[in-house]
């Protein structure tokens, strides 16, 4: 299967508005995102993540990704695990708020002095799990030091710029976006294999790997592959 090595790490910040940690959990993931570790981290967007936005879910299904919560409900950490997969870490600002003996947390628009704590706390949190999560694959000098007073922070990256390689195929007469398939199209051309109804079944399996394929819809989904293949096949031939 195609060999993806984590470059980045997701954070998915919790969205409620109702109460002011979730205030904190959206400045603590802008500070990671723009000074703490901006070379390493994206926002996945939760409200376009959970209204089907193929590049945030796609990145989610590649990539590592940090969920914040605002309290023990994990709305953000829940719903990555349902549309991509279960957060490589979930912080909560309310176990930090407790864990670092900070007083109550107020307001929702405008954060209080122990508001103010939580996010520095909670974005060192952040920044520490990244650094962890990226340690493995990093052929890299380890991170600076974090500190909390960079004077030029960088624009947050998001993941719909990752570079996630997606594609569009029919499926019996509709339109459906794919994670990975032009990396597993390269690849089963690469390895030689010809188009067949072998190479179908292996194609299907390794799609399937990355995108949700309702059970009964496999033959569809399998009779598009095999005709997308089978032009990816015949326009590379023809180009090299």
């Amino acid at each position: 299967m195609p060999e993806i090595r984590p470059k980045k790490v997701g954070i998915v910040a919790c969205s409620g508005e109702e109460m002011a940690e979730g205030t904190v959990t959206r400045l603590a993931a802008l500070r990671v995102l723009e000074t703490l570790r901006p070379e390493e981290a994206v926002t996945i967007c939760l409200p376009l993540f959970l209204a089907g936005g193929e590049g945030d879910r796609a990145f989610a299904r590649y990539y590592p990704t940090i969920a914040v919560d605002g309290c023990d409900l994990r709305c953000a950490a829940r719903a990555t695990e349902m549309y991509s997969g279960k957060p490589a870490a979930s912080v909560v600002v309310t176990d930090i708020v407790a864990d670092e003996g900070i007083g109550p947390v107020n307001g929702r628009r405008r954060l209080n002095e122990a508001g103010q704590q939580a996010v520095a706390a909670t974005a060192v949190r952040v920044a520490d799990l990244v650094d962890e999560l990226l340690a493995p694959f990093a052929n890299r000098r380890p991170a600076e030091p974090i500190s909390l007073t960079v004077q030029q922070p960088t624009p947050a990256a998001c993941a719909c710029g990752s570079g996630i390689p997606v594609q569009t195929i029919v499926v019996n007469g509709e339109t459906v976006t794919l994670a990975a398939l032009p990396l597993i199209l390269a690849q089963f051309y690469e390895e030689g294999k010809r188009p067949s109804a072998e190479t179908t079944r292996e194609l299907l399996q390794a799609t399937q790997i990355y995108n949700p394929i309702p059970a009964d819809q496999t033959e569809l989904y399998a009779h598009a592959l095999e005709e997308e293949y089978g032009r990816y096949y015949q326009d590379v031939k023809r180009e090299t």
